[in-house]
């Protein structure tokens, strides 16, 4: 996520470096025990009576537990008919309320901070193009290429991700290759997710990573061991409701340190879109706060790949 590329109209290089930027529990008991009541007088001896009826002392009991009115012949059970209905209809109205409660509960389950970190690095998963971007704007912003796969996981739970970024016309040639390590903010930290971004080791030995069969890359414990010095960390909360993005965040204010092309510190932005899409904006400054590396117009828009080629099971 660190497209430093300078703008195609600009005289700024290629980045080559490794630097980088629901209770249920209240919910309609008196309905339930209503209910519950009406049934037991329904299957016990009691009477059953329709609403706005009065008990007729010269009534007789019928089979089915309803109470005939004295003289009322056939007509008499009418008032079993109407206890039976008034019985089925709270039957139906506890039961709705039950499955409404059940319901909301799973709606509203509580989403842990693991599953936080689980979906953003599903999000950040896969391949994806600026391609509509650089036609729009071909002086700025340059067709680029990310791919991102699951490398693997750390002792402490955190998901191990391994990127590069190539030019959309020579993908087997990544000018940036990296580890993003994903996992929960620390609690102390007002924010959801962190990504962290490691140099890799051999970049020769990781080239076309997620291109190349399981078996053809470095297995896990060798990821371990290439993960180099730490880059810098983007930390992501949770996208307001209603918004189109599901997470967002940036590095620190005074970014993490970066000496490449006179560079003295970098800082970058992350956000990730419900529709697939990630849009990233890394840029560096000297001692004087000139931007030295980066985009200036604004951050990189990336979107996933109609047709993707690339494994991205979490």
């Amino acid at each position: 996520m660190e497209p430093s590329v300078s703008s195609p109209g600009s005289s700024m290089p290629v980045s080559r470096s490794s630097s980088g930027s629901f209770d249920a529990s209240s919910v309609g008991f008196r309905d339930l025990e209503d209910a519950s009541r009406s049934m037991a007088g329904a299957s016990d001896a009691g009477p059953s009576f329709s609403l706005g009826e009065r008990y007729n002392p010269g009534g007789s009991y019928k089979i089915n537990g309803s109470y005939e009115v004295a003289g009322s012949g056939s007509g008499g059970g009418g008032g079993g008919g109407g206890g039976g209905r008034m019985v089925r209809g709270l039957v139906i109205k506890a039961a709705c309320l039950i499955g409404g409660a059940f319901l909301l509960r799973k709606l509203t389950k509580s989403t842990t901070r693991w599953d936080h970190a689980r979906k953003v690095a599903q999000s950040l998963s896969g391949e994806k193009f600026s391609t509509e971007q650089a036609a729009r704007d071909p002086t700025t912003y340059f067709n680029l290429r990310l791919l991102t796969c699951p490398a693997t996981v750390l002792a402490d739970g955190a998901r191990v991700m391994y990127f590069e970024q190539a030019f959309w016309r020579t993908p087997e040639r990544p000018y940036r290759q990296r580890f993003y390590s994903i996992k929960p903010c620390p609690k102390e930290m007002k924010c959801d997710v962190e990504v962290g971004s490691y140099a890799v080791r051999d970049i020769e030995e990781y080239k076309n990573f997620c291109d190349r069969s399981k078996d053809e890359r470095p297995q896990p414990d060798e990821v371990l061991k290439d993960m180099a010095e730490h880059l810098n960390t983007v930390y992501l909360s949770v996208c307001e409701r209603g918004r189109r993005c599901l997470y967002e965040g940036s590095t620190p204010p005074g970014g993490f340190p970066n000496s490449w092309n006179g560079a003295s510190r970098c800082t970058s932005e992350l956000t990730i879109y419900k529709n697939g899409e990630v849009h990233c904006w890394d840029r560096a400054y000297d001692d004087e706060g000139n931007q030295v590396w980066g985009v200036r117009q604004g951050p990189y828009e990336f979107k996933t790949a109609t047709s993707p080629r690339i494994t991205t099971e979490i």
